[in-house]
This record gives structure tokens, sequence and C-alpha cells, in this order.
């Protein structure tokens, strides 16, 4: 059962318990997002800048990064729905 479990438990060891954001309140691109009014292209702004912050340090990898590109993607061209990643 443990050779079973070794890849993933490897796996799972690199993996933080806890991350820590800091954001400066004062930087332009946050009070931006406070005035967004569209609560779903707010909410893809505050997912993209966590995942821009989990990518900086290396920590964003898998779907994470692929749900990243395909949502910073849909952000500049304007909301709409499109991809340049397909996942399956």
């Amino acid at each position: 059962m443990g050779a079973m479990g070794g890849g993933m438990a490897s796996f799972y060891a690199n993996m933080p318990d806890e991350v820590t954001l800091t954001v400066n309140g004062n930087h332009n691109i946050y009070k931006n997002i406070l005035r967004e009014e569209d609560s779903a292209k707010q909410e893809m702004q505050v997912r993209n800048l966590a995942d821009l912050a989990l990518l900086s340090q290396d920590l964003l990898k898998g779907n994470d990064l692929t749900n990243f590109i395909n949502r910073s993607v849909q952000l500049m061209s304007g909301n709409k729905k499109e991809t340049l990643i397909v996942t399956e």
C-alpha cells in the first residue's frame, strides 16, 4: 500500500500548506478592481491577481495554470468566452 501512495505522497509534500498573499491597497490595479461593477469580472480579476502571485513563486501548475491562461485571454478579449488552451 505504501508503494502505491509513494508517488502522490511526494507530490503533496512539495505543495505548500498555506500561502500568504499581501495586497497593496494603494495600487491602481487594486483600486480599479474595487470600482468594477460587474461582480463576475471583478471575481475573475481577483483570481487572476492571486494566480499571478502563485505563478511568480512557481506554484501555479497543471489545470490551475491552464485556467489562468484561459481566464487571462478572456479578460483581455473584453470578457468574451474565448480560450487559448482547450482542456478536456
